[in-house]
């Protein structure tokens, strides 16, 4: 008999990690047509086709409740519109699991986790966050007055730990995160999976550096750019390319007030970007913090290898520091382009740790990921 099993997201239409990293697994999953039934429950995007392609063998339900439509409302209509389209998605999310029966669902940890252990459908409820703790619910960029943030942010951790803990198994994605976790004792780690694995690989040869992720702050792009000053004046003849989208114009104007223009180019997000990764000849992650770090196991697959910050959380449980790449400490740009600079300089050792990034990365092939989240699934359904 066929195991029943059902993802709750918002969307799919967006391409973004969540999205990407949902979709390899439900692929990989449906493609045992004789051993899972796979479900995933949207809130937005009814009319929209999925970013990522999955296979017909996926079964999308649409509740149709557009939380997204808020963002271009009054603060007061955004209060009294986001309670009334909760208490939709709570109506309609458990006529529609009592309807499908599911043996097991899934929450990814969005504004379904408010309700979804009350949900009396005889599924086991998993959850799995693709952020890290301290950077799930960030109270701080909204426009409260910093006691009120205090107050909202430790009155939500209390409600979310206590949905946590009704959960069967809460499945984080570093073993650095999982250790944050302190109230829990349901808390396993599983990687993400590779969305590529290509047959040619870097030749680590070319001039180039790249970086990859959208123009916002998290991704710590302005402090790249000034690292990229000090590397640019020892070796001026190097490229740093940066693909993204987002707030590309204080980026741009950073670099032309440093003069880097012919030596730091901001390009947009690519469809092909596997071919800039094996163009390239170091990969570089300068972020303030990461839920995992998607681009550092993609880039490395590519044979490159990597210098990061050991931000939290990712690149430690993922970067083996001196032999595939180099984890540097936090925000200190000196000391990454330090890192940048040696293997600019040190052309035998680049090659050698992009071959060591290559083999380390296989384990997170979906071949070998897919099987840990089965293993998962009939733990929890013993």
């Amino acid at each position: 008999m066929k195991i029943k099993i059902a993802y709750c997201i918002p969307g799919l239409y967006y391409p973004s990690g969540m999205e990407r990293v949902l979709s390899l697994k439900a692929n990989y999953l449906a493609s045992q047509k004789d051993k899972y039934e796979i479900y995933i429950i949207l809130t937005e995007g009814k009319d929209k086709t999925p970013y990522y392609p999955l296979l017909p063998e996926i079964q999308l339900i649409h509740l149709d409740i557009n939380f997204d439509d808020l963002y271009t409302v009054s603060p007061i209509k955004k209060i009294s519109g986001y309670l009334q389209k909760q208490k939709l998605f709570r109506k309609r999310l458990t006529e529609c699991l009592h309807q499908i029966r599911p043996d097991i669902t899934i929450s990814l940890l969005r504004r379904d986790i408010n309700f979804i252990n009350k949900i009396k459908d005889g599924s086991i409820k998993l959850g799995e966050i693709h952020f890290s703790r301290a950077n799930y619910r960030d109270f701080k960029n909204n426009r409260l007055p910093s006691v009120l943030q205090k107050i909202v942010a430790k009155y939500w951790t209390k409600q979310l730990i206590r949905e946590l803990k009704k959960l069967k198994r809460f499945i984080v994605l570093s073993q650095e995160d999982k250790a944050k976790w302190k109230e829990l004792n349901n808390v396993s780690v599983l990687y993400n999976p590779l969305s590529f694995f290509p047959e040619t690989t870097s030749r680590c040869e070319n001039k180039k550096v790249i970086a990859v992720g959208r123009y916002m702050p998290q991704k710590g792009f302005d402090l790249l750019i000034d690292c990229w000053k000090i590397v640019s004046e020892k070796h001026p003849d190097w490229i740093l390319s940066i693909y993204g989208d987002g707030m590309r114009q204080e980026l741009q104007e950073q670099i032309n007030r440093l003069g880097l223009q012919h030596q730091c180019r901001l390009e947009h997000s690519v469809s092909n970007i596997t071919e800039k990764y094996l163009e390239s000849s170091i990969f570089v992650l300068s972020s303030r913090y990461e839920g995992f770090g998607m681009v550092i196991i993609e880039a490395m697959a590519c044979g490159l290898p990597t210098v990061s910050f050991a931000c939290p959380c990712g690149p430690k449980d993922i970067i083996k520091d001196g032999k595939d790449g180099f984890l540097v400490e936090n925000s200190d740009i000196e000391q990454m382009a330090e890192k940048i600079c040696h293997l600019i300089e040190h052309e035998d050792e680049r090659k050698c740790m992009g071959k060591n990034a290559r083999l380390n990365v296989e384990r997170f092939k979906i071949e070998n990921i897919g099987p840990q989240w089965e293993k998962l699934f009939e733990e929890v359904l013993k």
